[in-house]
């Protein structure tokens, strides 16, 4: 299927490794122009050889506003123009419970990854709501629909982007702007294996058997960006295996 993004110029977050870097690699191989970013040199130049001719690699932090909203400015001066497409990613706060979190974490949470996310799309959807055509697509965690115990923070602020994202999308809607959040289990990623030794068992914890491949999750992100997924926006959908046992 052709997703008819060839051409299109695309931003993804914290894409040198893990799902972003899956997700640009599947814009990559559509024909996008992507711009990465990464927090280490070394890394996001290995990233961007891997993704080809067309990608363009920026050292960026993407955990403060001032961060995420440069990024968006420094990847739509790299490809010459307004982003068509947008991804936004990036590391969470650290572990916690309600007990063993101090006030002072909550804040610096919401900073990294919930403000973060609103800089990202402030900087980015004016143009495309100007171009009436333009793609979000959110990174967040199955905890929203499940919250993870010892994710206090977390919890809180991948939460607070999802009702974030699904007012905006009700209000671009009509711009040709399409905004949707994924919403990723156990994939066999370096921070699966950092926090799970145990691959083994975690994947018998998933319904499938398996953890999730990164090229899978990438190519899914793609199609929601295409011309075909143009009808589906406010979406909010969990890619797990089938570990959410929920309903709704």
């Amino acid at each position: 299927m052709d997703l008819k993004l060839s051409g299109k110029r695309a931003a993804v977050a914290a894409a040198s490794k893990g799902l972003g870097f899956g997700t640009a690699a599947a814009l990559a191989a559509e024909g996008a122009r992507v711009v990465i970013c990464g927090r280490d040199r070394a890394t996001v130049d290995a990233a961007v050889a891997r993704l080809g001719p067309h990608a363009v690699g920026l050292v960026a932090d993407v955990s403060t506003s001032a961060g995420a909203s440069g990024f968006v400015s420094a990847a739509a001066d790299a490809l010459g123009g307004p982003l068509d497409i947008l991804v936004t990613n990036g590391g969470g706060p650290p572990p916690g419970t309600f007990a063993s979190t101090p006030f002072e974490q909550y804040a610096p949470a919401l900073e990294r990854s919930l403000l973060s996310v609103v800089a990202m799309c402030q900087a980015a959807v004016p143009a495309m709501r100007a171009n009436k055509w333009g793609r979000i697509v959110a990174i967040t965690s199955i905890s929203v629909r499940q919250p993870i115990a010892v994710l206090m923070l977390s919890n809180m602020a991948r939460a607070g982007v999802t009702g974030f994202l699904k007012t905006l999308a009700t209000e671009v809607a009509g711009d040709g702007v399409t905004v949707n959040s994924l919403q990723p289990g156990s994939h066999a990623t370096d921070r699966i294996r950092q926090m799970s030794p145990n691959l083994a068992a975690a994947a018998a914890a998933i319904p499938t058997g398996v953890l999730g491949d990164p090229a899978d999750f990438g190519a899914f992100a793609a199609f929601l960006c295409s011309d075909q997924a143009k009808f589906v926006t406010g979406a909010h959908i969990q890619v797990d295996g089938g570990a959410y046992s929920g309903l709704m």
